[in-house]
Protein backbone atom coordinates (compact mmCIF):
# COMPACT_ATOMS: atom_id res chain seq x y z
CA UNK A 1 0.00 0.00 0.00
CA UNK A 2 1.07 3.42 -0.92
CA UNK A 3 2.11 5.73 2.05
CA UNK A 4 -0.76 8.57 0.65
CA UNK A 5 -3.09 5.57 0.82
CA UNK A 6 -2.05 4.29 3.82
CA UNK A 7 -2.20 7.31 6.09
CA UNK A 8 -6.39 8.42 3.84
CA UNK A 9 -7.14 4.76 5.73
CA UNK A 10 -5.86 6.01 9.06
CA UNK A 11 -7.85 9.25 8.61
CA UNK A 12 -10.74 7.72 7.60
CA UNK A 13 -10.70 5.50 11.08
CA UNK A 14 -9.46 8.02 14.26
CA UNK A 15 -12.13 8.24 16.61
CA UNK A 16 -13.15 12.25 17.60
CA UNK A 17 -11.73 11.24 20.87
CA UNK A 18 -8.23 10.09 20.33
CA UNK A 19 -7.62 13.38 18.47
CA UNK A 20 -9.28 15.18 21.35
CA UNK A 21 -7.22 13.23 24.04
CA UNK A 22 -4.20 13.06 21.77
CA UNK A 23 -4.55 17.17 21.11
CA UNK A 24 -4.79 17.70 25.37
CA UNK A 25 -1.71 15.34 26.00
CA UNK A 26 0.33 16.62 23.57
CA UNK A 27 1.79 13.39 22.64
CA UNK A 28 2.33 13.24 19.11
CA UNK A 29 5.62 11.65 18.13
CA UNK A 30 5.41 10.84 14.71
CA UNK A 31 2.98 10.04 12.05
CA UNK A 32 1.21 7.21 13.92
CA UNK A 33 -1.80 4.98 14.52
CA UNK A 34 -3.92 8.71 14.31
CA UNK A 35 -2.10 9.52 10.85
CA UNK A 36 -0.99 13.06 12.02
CA UNK A 37 2.03 14.65 11.25
CA UNK A 38 4.13 15.39 14.64
CA UNK A 39 3.65 18.44 16.71
CA UNK A 40 6.76 19.95 17.36
CA UNK A 41 7.27 20.04 20.77
CA UNK A 42 8.50 23.29 22.98
CA UNK A 43 6.22 26.43 25.42
CA UNK A 44 3.07 25.94 23.22
CA UNK A 45 0.26 24.03 23.41
CA UNK A 46 -2.76 23.49 21.16
CA UNK A 47 -5.39 25.50 23.78
CA UNK A 48 -6.39 29.70 23.60
CA UNK A 49 -4.56 30.10 27.23
CA UNK A 50 -1.36 28.50 26.23
CA UNK A 51 -0.92 31.14 22.56
CA UNK A 52 -1.33 33.68 24.65
CA UNK A 53 2.31 34.10 25.16
CA UNK A 54 2.85 34.59 21.79
CA UNK A 55 4.56 38.25 20.93
CA UNK A 56 4.93 39.93 17.30
CA UNK A 57 8.13 39.70 16.20
CA UNK A 58 10.12 42.50 15.96
CA UNK A 59 10.57 42.08 12.01
CA UNK A 60 6.85 42.16 11.15
CA UNK A 61 6.18 45.43 13.52
CA UNK A 62 9.29 46.79 11.73
CA UNK A 63 8.27 45.87 8.08
CA UNK A 64 4.79 47.69 7.96
CA UNK A 65 4.47 47.12 4.00
CA UNK A 66 3.99 43.47 2.29
CA UNK A 67 2.97 42.31 -1.27
CA UNK A 68 1.15 39.49 -1.76
CA UNK A 69 0.18 37.17 -5.31
CA UNK A 70 -2.93 36.17 -4.43
CA UNK A 71 -2.20 33.57 -7.34
CA UNK A 72 -3.85 30.19 -8.56
CA UNK A 73 -5.87 28.42 -10.91
CA UNK A 74 -8.94 30.76 -10.67
CA UNK A 75 -6.95 33.38 -12.01
CA UNK A 76 -7.05 31.75 -15.75
CA UNK A 77 -10.21 32.47 -16.47
CA UNK A 78 -9.55 36.36 -15.40
CA UNK A 79 -12.50 36.96 -14.48
CA UNK A 80 -12.48 37.97 -10.99
CA UNK A 81 -12.68 36.41 -7.52
CA UNK A 82 -14.95 33.59 -6.42
CA UNK A 83 -14.49 31.59 -10.12
CA UNK A 84 -15.01 28.40 -9.07
CA UNK A 85 -17.51 28.45 -6.95
CA UNK A 86 -19.66 31.05 -8.41
CA UNK A 87 -19.45 29.07 -11.81
CA UNK A 88 -21.32 26.16 -10.42
CA UNK A 89 -24.56 28.87 -9.89
CA UNK A 90 -26.93 28.98 -12.73
CA UNK A 91 -27.61 32.44 -13.89
CA UNK A 92 -24.68 34.02 -12.17
CA UNK A 93 -22.28 36.51 -13.69
CA UNK A 94 -19.79 33.76 -14.02
CA UNK A 95 -22.12 30.87 -14.53
CA UNK A 96 -22.58 32.87 -18.04
CA UNK A 97 -19.03 33.70 -18.73
CA UNK A 98 -17.93 29.89 -17.75
CA UNK A 99 -20.62 28.13 -20.41
CA UNK A 100 -19.64 30.53 -23.05
CA UNK A 101 -16.01 30.48 -22.58
CA UNK A 102 -15.58 26.60 -21.49
CA UNK A 103 -18.98 24.70 -21.59
CA UNK A 104 -21.36 23.87 -19.58
CA UNK A 105 -19.65 22.58 -16.10
CA UNK A 106 -21.19 18.82 -16.26
CA UNK A 107 -18.83 18.78 -18.78
CA UNK A 108 -15.83 21.33 -18.02
CA UNK A 109 -15.65 21.83 -14.52
CA UNK A 110 -13.22 23.26 -12.29
CA UNK A 111 -10.78 20.41 -12.55
CA UNK A 112 -10.62 20.91 -16.17
CA UNK A 113 -9.74 25.03 -15.38
CA UNK A 114 -6.90 23.40 -13.97
CA UNK A 115 -5.26 21.87 -16.98
CA UNK A 116 -5.87 25.54 -18.98
CA UNK A 117 -3.28 26.56 -15.99
CA UNK A 118 0.08 26.83 -17.22
CA UNK A 119 1.59 29.47 -15.39
CA UNK A 120 4.11 30.20 -18.64
CA UNK A 121 5.22 33.48 -18.05
CA UNK A 122 5.51 33.21 -14.33
CA UNK A 123 9.06 34.77 -13.43
CA UNK A 124 9.26 35.18 -9.60
CA UNK A 125 12.65 36.86 -9.64
CA UNK A 126 11.83 39.47 -11.98
CA UNK A 127 8.04 40.21 -9.97
CA UNK A 128 10.52 40.40 -6.22
CA UNK A 129 12.75 42.68 -7.38
CA UNK A 130 10.03 44.95 -8.49
CA UNK A 131 8.32 44.32 -5.07
CA UNK A 132 11.43 45.09 -3.26
CA UNK A 133 11.98 47.98 -4.74
CA UNK A 134 8.13 49.21 -3.94
CA UNK A 135 9.19 48.94 -0.55
CA UNK A 136 7.90 45.47 0.63
CA UNK A 137 9.43 43.64 3.43
CA UNK A 138 7.75 40.96 3.08
CA UNK A 139 6.16 38.94 -0.01
CA UNK A 140 3.27 36.31 0.55
CA UNK A 141 2.55 33.68 -1.81
CA UNK A 142 -1.40 32.18 -2.09
CA UNK A 143 -0.69 28.03 -1.13
CA UNK A 144 -3.85 27.20 -1.41
CA UNK A 145 -7.31 28.83 -2.09
CA UNK A 146 -11.22 27.63 -0.96
CA UNK A 147 -10.74 25.98 -4.42
CA UNK A 148 -8.64 23.20 -2.18
CA UNK A 149 -5.97 23.61 -5.01
CA UNK A 150 -2.43 23.02 -3.81
CA UNK A 151 0.49 25.13 -5.70
CA UNK A 152 3.19 23.56 -3.99
CA UNK A 153 4.22 20.16 -4.19
CA UNK A 154 2.35 18.75 -1.45
CA UNK A 155 2.39 15.38 0.31
CA UNK A 156 -1.11 15.11 0.94
CA UNK A 157 -3.12 16.90 -1.24
CA UNK A 158 -2.61 14.94 -5.14
CA UNK A 159 -4.52 17.99 -6.61
CA UNK A 160 -1.24 20.44 -6.91
CA UNK A 161 0.75 22.30 -9.06
CA UNK A 162 3.65 20.03 -9.26
CA UNK A 163 1.27 17.00 -10.92
CA UNK A 164 -1.39 19.20 -12.44
CA UNK A 165 -1.65 22.61 -14.41
CA UNK A 166 1.56 24.24 -14.59
CA UNK A 167 3.72 21.05 -13.06
CA UNK A 168 5.63 23.80 -11.09
CA UNK A 169 6.24 24.04 -7.28
CA UNK A 170 5.09 27.41 -7.52
CA UNK A 171 5.36 28.30 -3.77
CA UNK A 172 9.13 26.40 -3.45
CA UNK A 173 9.87 29.34 -6.39
CA UNK A 174 8.33 32.19 -4.73
CA UNK A 175 10.25 31.06 -1.44
CA UNK A 176 13.64 30.67 -3.52
CA UNK A 177 13.09 34.24 -5.04
CA UNK A 178 11.55 36.04 -2.03
CA UNK A 179 14.59 35.07 -0.27
CA UNK A 180 17.08 36.10 -2.51
CA UNK A 181 15.72 39.56 -2.42
CA UNK A 182 16.13 39.46 1.22
CA UNK A 183 12.70 39.50 2.50
CA UNK A 184 10.48 37.74 4.73
CA UNK A 185 8.34 34.87 3.20
CA UNK A 186 4.90 33.88 4.27
CA UNK A 187 2.27 31.95 2.43
CA UNK A 188 -1.48 32.24 2.61
CA UNK A 189 -4.07 28.99 3.46
CA UNK A 190 -7.75 29.54 2.59
CA UNK A 191 -8.39 25.85 2.04
CA UNK A 192 -10.45 24.83 4.92
CA UNK A 193 -13.80 26.09 3.83
CA UNK A 194 -13.37 24.25 0.25
CA UNK A 195 -15.75 21.59 2.52
CA UNK A 196 -18.70 23.77 1.97
CA UNK A 197 -17.38 26.69 -0.68
CA UNK A 198 -17.61 24.14 -3.30
CA UNK A 199 -21.30 22.51 -2.70
CA UNK A 200 -22.46 24.31 -6.09
CA UNK A 201 -20.73 21.39 -8.03
CA UNK A 202 -23.12 18.74 -6.16
CA UNK A 203 -25.88 21.07 -8.06
CA UNK A 204 -27.47 21.25 -11.72
CA UNK A 205 -28.67 23.15 -14.09
CA UNK A 206 -32.91 23.95 -12.64
CA UNK A 207 -34.05 25.27 -16.60
CA UNK A 208 -32.70 24.54 -20.17
CA UNK A 209 -31.46 22.13 -22.06
CA UNK A 210 -29.46 20.19 -19.59
CA UNK A 211 -31.77 21.02 -16.40
CA UNK A 212 -31.57 17.89 -13.89
CA UNK A 213 -27.78 16.87 -15.23
CA UNK A 214 -25.24 16.94 -12.52
CA UNK A 215 -22.40 19.37 -12.31
CA UNK A 216 -18.53 17.20 -12.11
CA UNK A 217 -19.01 17.44 -8.16
CA UNK A 218 -19.73 13.79 -7.09
CA UNK A 219 -17.28 12.57 -9.83
CA UNK A 220 -14.90 10.32 -8.99
CA UNK A 221 -11.65 8.47 -10.14
CA UNK A 222 -13.09 5.69 -11.96
CA UNK A 223 -14.92 8.51 -14.36
CA UNK A 224 -11.40 9.32 -15.49
CA UNK A 225 -10.23 6.89 -17.71
CA UNK A 226 -8.83 8.53 -20.67
CA UNK A 227 -9.07 11.98 -19.68
CA UNK A 228 -6.11 14.29 -18.49
CA UNK A 229 -6.61 13.49 -14.63
CA UNK A 230 -6.67 9.89 -14.83
CA UNK A 231 -5.68 8.32 -11.79
CA UNK A 232 -6.88 11.11 -9.96
CA UNK A 233 -9.54 11.25 -7.39
CA UNK A 234 -11.55 14.21 -7.84
CA UNK A 235 -13.02 14.03 -4.73
CA UNK A 236 -9.57 14.83 -3.20
CA UNK A 237 -10.22 18.38 -4.98
CA UNK A 238 -14.12 19.27 -4.95
CA UNK A 239 -14.42 17.23 -1.36
CA UNK A 240 -18.26 16.01 -1.54
CA UNK A 241 -18.95 13.07 -0.93
CA UNK A 242 -21.35 14.37 2.26
CA UNK A 243 -24.62 15.74 2.42
CA UNK A 244 -25.43 19.69 1.32
CA UNK A 245 -25.42 22.00 4.09
CA UNK A 246 -28.64 24.70 4.34
CA UNK A 247 -29.07 26.65 1.98
CA UNK A 248 -26.84 25.70 -0.43
CA UNK A 249 -28.21 26.90 -3.61
CA UNK A 250 -27.56 30.48 -2.42
CA UNK A 251 -24.63 31.68 -3.95
CA UNK A 252 -23.73 34.16 -0.60
CA UNK A 253 -25.44 31.67 1.96
CA UNK A 254 -21.62 30.58 2.56
CA UNK A 255 -21.01 34.12 4.40
CA UNK A 256 -23.35 33.47 7.22
CA UNK A 257 -21.68 29.99 7.75
CA UNK A 258 -18.14 31.25 7.83
CA UNK A 259 -17.38 30.14 11.58
CA UNK A 260 -18.94 26.79 10.84
CA UNK A 261 -22.28 27.77 12.21
CA UNK A 262 -26.13 28.01 10.96
CA UNK A 263 -27.08 25.11 9.41
CA UNK A 264 -23.50 24.34 7.16
CA UNK A 265 -23.00 19.92 7.60
CA UNK A 266 -19.92 19.73 9.76
CA UNK A 267 -16.64 18.75 8.46
CA UNK A 268 -15.70 14.98 9.21
CA UNK A 269 -12.72 14.19 10.82
CA UNK A 270 -10.94 12.86 7.76
CA UNK A 271 -11.06 16.13 6.37
CA UNK A 272 -9.85 18.05 9.19
CA UNK A 273 -6.73 16.04 9.75
CA UNK A 274 -5.75 16.09 6.08
CA UNK A 275 -6.12 19.78 6.55
CA UNK A 276 -3.73 19.72 9.11
CA UNK A 277 -1.43 17.26 7.74
CA UNK A 278 -1.25 19.19 4.16
CA UNK A 279 -0.77 22.81 6.22
CA UNK A 280 1.92 21.66 8.74
CA UNK A 281 3.85 19.95 5.34
CA UNK A 282 3.40 23.40 3.70
CA UNK A 283 5.40 25.10 6.42
CA UNK A 284 8.05 21.98 7.44
CA UNK A 285 8.57 22.46 3.68
CA UNK A 286 9.03 25.81 3.13
CA UNK A 287 9.98 27.61 6.26
CA UNK A 288 7.48 30.51 5.95
CA UNK A 289 7.90 33.46 8.10
CA UNK A 290 3.96 34.22 8.19
CA UNK A 291 0.83 31.96 7.88
CA UNK A 292 -2.44 33.84 6.64
CA UNK A 293 -5.80 32.50 7.65
CA UNK A 294 -8.74 32.65 5.58
CA UNK A 295 -11.12 32.10 8.55
CA UNK A 296 -12.62 32.93 11.77
CA UNK A 297 -10.13 32.49 14.66
CA UNK A 298 -8.05 29.54 13.41
CA UNK A 299 -9.17 27.06 10.01
CA UNK A 300 -11.77 24.94 11.32
CA UNK A 301 -12.74 26.29 14.76
CA UNK A 302 -15.07 24.73 16.54
CA UNK A 303 -15.55 22.45 14.51
CA UNK A 304 -11.87 21.25 15.10
CA UNK A 305 -8.92 21.67 17.23
CA UNK A 306 -6.66 20.82 14.55
CA UNK A 307 -6.20 24.96 13.91
CA UNK A 308 -5.30 25.09 17.91
CA UNK A 309 -2.76 22.38 17.08
CA UNK A 310 -1.26 24.15 13.98
CA UNK A 311 -0.45 27.03 15.52
CA UNK A 312 1.21 25.32 18.36
CA UNK A 313 3.49 23.68 15.86
CA UNK A 314 4.03 26.13 14.01
CA UNK A 315 5.07 28.54 16.86
CA UNK A 316 7.34 25.60 18.76
CA UNK A 317 9.14 25.03 15.28
CA UNK A 318 10.22 28.50 15.06
CA UNK A 319 11.42 29.11 18.41
CA UNK A 320 13.31 26.02 17.96
CA UNK A 321 14.99 27.28 14.97
CA UNK A 322 15.65 30.52 15.72
CA UNK A 323 15.96 29.98 19.49
CA UNK A 324 12.74 33.03 19.61
CA UNK A 325 9.71 33.06 18.02
CA UNK A 326 9.99 34.76 14.81
CA UNK A 327 6.97 33.30 13.27
CA UNK A 328 3.52 35.26 12.77
CA UNK A 329 0.05 33.77 12.32
CA UNK A 330 -2.64 36.25 10.72
CA UNK A 331 -6.01 35.72 11.87
CA UNK A 332 -9.46 37.35 10.93
CA UNK A 333 -12.81 38.20 13.08
CA UNK A 334 -10.76 37.73 16.49
CA UNK A 335 -11.90 38.57 19.96
CA UNK A 336 -9.60 40.27 22.37
CA UNK A 337 -8.12 37.67 23.81
CA UNK A 338 -7.55 35.74 20.58
CA UNK A 339 -5.75 38.85 19.25
CA UNK A 340 -3.16 38.02 21.99
CA UNK A 341 -2.60 34.87 20.05
CA UNK A 342 -1.74 36.13 16.47
CA UNK A 343 -1.61 39.23 14.78
CA UNK A 344 -5.43 40.18 13.86
CA UNK A 345 -5.97 40.72 10.06
CA UNK A 346 -8.62 43.00 8.78
CA UNK A 347 -9.64 42.94 4.93
CA UNK A 348 -10.10 45.67 2.98
CA UNK A 349 -10.47 48.15 6.20
CA UNK A 350 -9.05 49.41 8.36
CA UNK A 351 -8.80 50.07 12.05
CA UNK A 352 -10.16 53.51 13.42
CA UNK A 353 -7.55 53.86 16.37
CA UNK A 354 -4.39 53.01 17.43
CA UNK A 355 -4.22 49.36 18.30
CA UNK A 356 -3.01 48.34 21.35
CA UNK A 357 -1.33 45.39 19.55
CA UNK A 358 0.42 45.05 16.14
CA UNK A 359 -2.41 44.11 13.28
CA UNK A 360 -2.67 44.41 9.74
CA UNK A 361 -4.51 45.57 6.50
CA UNK A 362 -5.20 42.91 3.75
CA UNK A 363 -6.37 44.98 0.64
CA UNK A 364 -6.09 44.42 -3.13
CA UNK A 365 -5.62 47.10 -6.11
CA UNK A 366 -8.18 45.24 -8.00
CA UNK A 367 -10.12 41.44 -7.58
CA UNK A 368 -8.92 39.11 -5.21
CA UNK A 369 -8.43 36.94 -8.39
CA UNK A 370 -7.25 39.03 -11.71
CA UNK A 371 -9.92 40.14 -13.98
CA UNK A 372 -9.32 41.66 -16.82
CA UNK A 373 -11.94 43.79 -16.79
CA UNK A 374 -10.51 45.68 -14.38
CA UNK A 375 -7.43 46.49 -16.34
CA UNK A 376 -9.73 47.09 -19.55
CA UNK A 377 -11.34 49.59 -17.87
CA UNK A 378 -8.20 50.87 -15.45
CA UNK A 379 -10.01 50.91 -12.38
CA UNK A 380 -7.18 50.02 -10.22
CA UNK A 381 -6.54 51.22 -7.04
CA UNK A 382 -3.83 54.19 -7.61
CA UNK A 383 -0.37 54.76 -6.02
CA UNK A 384 -1.97 57.70 -4.18
CA UNK A 385 -5.00 55.68 -2.80
CA UNK A 386 -2.58 52.57 -1.78
CA UNK A 387 0.08 54.94 -0.03
CA UNK A 388 -2.56 56.89 1.81
CA UNK A 389 -4.06 53.60 2.87
CA UNK A 390 -0.66 52.46 4.29
CA UNK A 391 -0.15 56.10 6.08
CA UNK A 392 -2.90 55.56 7.90
CA UNK A 393 -2.79 52.14 9.01
CA UNK A 394 1.23 52.78 10.26
CA UNK A 395 0.02 55.58 12.45
CA UNK A 396 -2.68 53.19 14.09
CA UNK A 397 -0.04 50.31 15.13
CA UNK A 398 -0.52 48.09 11.64
CA UNK A 399 0.71 46.69 8.78
CA UNK A 400 -0.59 46.68 5.21
CA UNK A 401 -0.17 43.51 3.14
CA UNK A 402 -1.00 44.94 -0.60
CA UNK A 403 -2.50 42.40 -3.29
CA UNK A 404 -0.94 42.69 -6.90
CA UNK A 405 -3.02 40.28 -9.23
CA UNK A 406 -1.43 38.13 -11.05
CA UNK A 407 -2.92 37.15 -14.58
CA UNK A 408 -3.01 33.09 -15.37
CA UNK A 409 0.00 33.21 -17.34
CA UNK A 410 1.92 34.82 -13.93
CA UNK A 411 2.55 38.45 -15.18
CA UNK A 412 1.11 41.50 -14.10
CA UNK A 413 -0.29 43.92 -16.86
CA UNK A 414 1.08 47.19 -17.15
CA UNK A 415 -1.81 49.43 -15.33
CA UNK A 416 -0.78 47.30 -12.15
CA UNK A 417 2.95 48.52 -12.81
CA UNK A 418 2.45 51.88 -12.93
CA UNK A 419 0.46 51.11 -9.79
CA UNK A 420 3.58 49.26 -8.21
CA UNK A 421 6.21 51.35 -9.98
CA UNK A 422 4.35 54.66 -8.56
CA UNK A 423 4.32 53.15 -4.83
CA UNK A 424 8.39 52.48 -5.31
CA UNK A 425 9.03 56.18 -6.34
CA UNK A 426 7.14 57.73 -3.10
CA UNK A 427 9.15 55.05 -0.84
CA UNK A 428 12.44 55.94 -2.42
CA UNK A 429 11.84 59.34 -0.95
CA UNK A 430 9.34 59.31 2.30
CA UNK A 431 10.32 55.58 3.53
CA UNK A 432 12.03 56.66 6.82
CA UNK A 433 8.27 57.80 8.15
CA UNK A 434 7.08 54.30 7.21
CA UNK A 435 9.53 51.50 8.21
CA UNK A 436 10.65 51.05 11.84
CA UNK A 437 8.05 53.61 13.31
CA UNK A 438 5.59 53.23 16.14
CA UNK A 439 2.27 54.98 16.76
CA UNK A 440 2.42 58.85 18.31
CA UNK A 441 -0.21 59.55 21.39
CA UNK A 442 -2.55 60.24 18.88
CA UNK A 443 -2.54 58.39 15.00
CA UNK A 444 -3.90 61.59 13.12
CA UNK A 445 -6.14 64.53 12.81
CA UNK A 446 -8.51 66.26 10.30
CA UNK A 447 -11.97 65.62 9.19
CA UNK A 448 -11.92 62.22 7.68
CA UNK A 449 -11.10 60.54 11.62
CA UNK A 450 -14.09 62.56 12.37
CA UNK A 451 -16.15 60.56 9.98
CA UNK A 452 -14.49 57.09 10.18
CA UNK A 453 -16.72 54.28 8.83
CA UNK A 454 -16.87 51.13 11.16
CA UNK A 455 -15.88 47.70 10.72
CA UNK A 456 -18.01 45.16 9.45
CA UNK A 457 -17.14 41.26 10.03
CA UNK A 458 -13.62 40.67 8.64
CA UNK A 459 -13.34 44.49 8.11
CA UNK A 460 -14.78 45.77 4.93
CA UNK A 461 -14.80 49.85 5.45
CA UNK A 462 -12.33 50.16 3.10
CA UNK A 463 -13.28 53.41 1.22
CA UNK A 464 -16.57 54.23 3.23
CA UNK A 465 -15.28 57.35 4.65
CA UNK A 466 -14.63 60.65 3.72
CA UNK A 467 -12.18 60.88 1.03
CA UNK A 468 -8.35 62.26 2.62
CA UNK A 469 -7.03 65.77 1.68
CA UNK A 470 -4.28 67.56 3.09
CA UNK A 471 -5.84 68.65 6.60
CA UNK A 472 -6.16 64.92 7.41
CA UNK A 473 -2.61 64.44 8.80
CA UNK A 474 -1.16 60.91 10.66
CA UNK A 475 1.70 60.57 13.05
CA UNK A 476 4.38 58.08 13.04
CA UNK A 477 7.29 58.35 15.76
CA UNK A 478 10.84 56.85 15.40
CA UNK A 479 12.80 57.75 18.97
CA UNK A 480 12.63 61.28 19.69
CA UNK A 481 11.61 62.30 15.87
CA UNK A 482 7.69 62.99 15.55
CA UNK A 483 6.90 62.24 11.87
CA UNK A 484 3.85 64.75 10.56
CA UNK A 485 2.22 63.53 7.09
CA UNK A 486 -0.37 65.27 5.19
CA UNK A 487 -2.63 62.89 3.46
CA UNK A 488 -3.24 65.36 0.31
CA UNK A 489 -1.90 67.89 -1.89
CA UNK A 490 -1.52 71.54 -0.41
CA UNK A 491 -3.15 74.65 -2.33
CA UNK A 492 -1.35 77.17 0.68
CA UNK A 493 2.61 77.35 0.80
CA UNK A 494 1.76 76.49 4.74
CA UNK A 495 0.46 74.05 6.73
CA UNK A 496 -1.29 74.23 10.40
CA UNK A 497 -0.64 70.81 12.71
CA UNK A 498 -3.03 71.59 15.27
CA UNK A 499 -1.91 68.65 17.38
CA UNK A 500 1.27 70.52 17.92
CA UNK A 501 0.18 73.84 18.88
CA UNK A 502 1.76 75.62 21.61
CA UNK A 503 1.00 74.41 24.95
CA UNK A 504 -0.28 71.33 24.20
CA UNK A 505 0.00 68.44 26.23
CA UNK A 506 0.61 65.90 23.25
CA UNK A 507 3.96 67.46 22.75
CA UNK A 508 5.43 69.68 25.74
CA UNK A 509 8.96 69.77 24.24
CA UNK A 510 10.49 72.82 22.37
CA UNK A 511 10.72 72.16 18.80
CA UNK A 512 14.02 73.24 17.34
CA UNK A 513 13.77 71.79 13.60
CA UNK A 514 11.13 70.89 10.85
CA UNK A 515 12.39 68.87 8.08
CA UNK A 516 11.17 67.72 4.50
CA UNK A 517 11.43 64.11 4.80
CA UNK A 518 13.43 63.34 1.46
CA UNK A 519 15.20 66.51 0.80
CA UNK A 520 16.89 67.68 4.15
CA UNK A 521 16.16 71.63 4.18
CA UNK A 522 14.70 72.88 7.16
CA UNK A 523 11.68 74.97 6.90
CA UNK A 524 10.40 77.70 8.74
CA UNK A 525 7.39 77.69 11.55
CA UNK A 526 5.86 79.13 13.71
CA UNK A 527 4.18 77.48 17.05
CA UNK A 528 0.89 78.71 18.08
CA UNK A 529 -1.81 78.33 20.52
CA UNK A 530 -3.77 77.59 17.37
CA UNK A 531 -1.01 74.85 16.29
CA UNK A 532 2.21 74.63 14.12
CA UNK A 533 2.06 76.77 11.32
CA UNK A 534 5.03 75.46 8.40
CA UNK A 535 5.98 77.55 5.53
CA UNK A 536 6.11 74.75 2.40
CA UNK A 537 8.31 74.87 -0.46
CA UNK A 538 6.48 74.73 -3.83
CA UNK A 539 7.52 71.47 -4.46
CA UNK A 540 5.00 69.89 -2.18
CA UNK A 541 2.10 71.37 -4.68
CA UNK A 542 2.89 68.32 -6.75
CA UNK A 543 2.85 65.40 -4.16
CA UNK A 544 -0.33 63.61 -2.97
CA UNK A 545 1.63 62.59 0.12
CA UNK A 546 4.73 64.00 1.83
CA UNK A 547 6.17 63.75 5.49
CA UNK A 548 7.50 66.24 7.38
CA UNK A 549 10.49 65.57 10.49
CA UNK A 550 9.85 67.24 13.88
CA UNK A 551 12.80 67.24 15.69
CA UNK A 552 12.67 68.39 19.66
CA UNK A 553 14.83 70.73 21.22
Amino acid sequence: MKRRDLIKTMLATVPALHLTQAIAQNNFNGLASDGLEPMAKGPFNPDWESLKQFQTPDWFRDAKFGIWAHWGPQCQPEFGDWYAREMYFEGSRTYKFHVEKYGHPSKFGFKDVINEWKADKFNPDQLLALYKRAGAKYFMALANHHDNFDNYDSKYQPWNSVNLGPKKDLIGAWAKATKKQGLRFGVSVHAAHAWSWLEGSQHSDKTGALAGIPYDGKITKKDGKGTFWEGYDPQDLYAQNHALSEGSENINGIHKQWNWGNGVTPPSEKYCNTFYNRTVDLVNKYDPDLVYFDDTALPLWPASNVGLRFAAHYYNRSIKKHGKLEAVINGKILDEEQRKTMVWDIERGQSNNIEPLPWQTDTCIGSWHYDRRIYEQKRYKSAKTVVHTLIDVVSKNGNLMLSVPLRGDGSIDSEEQKVVEGIADWMAINSECIFATRPWKVFGEGPAMEKAAPLSAQGFNEGKGLPFTVNDIRFTTKGDVLYAIPLGKPTENKLLIKSLSAGNALYPKEIAKVILVGKGNSLNFTRTSEGLLVDLPESTKAEFAFALKVLPA
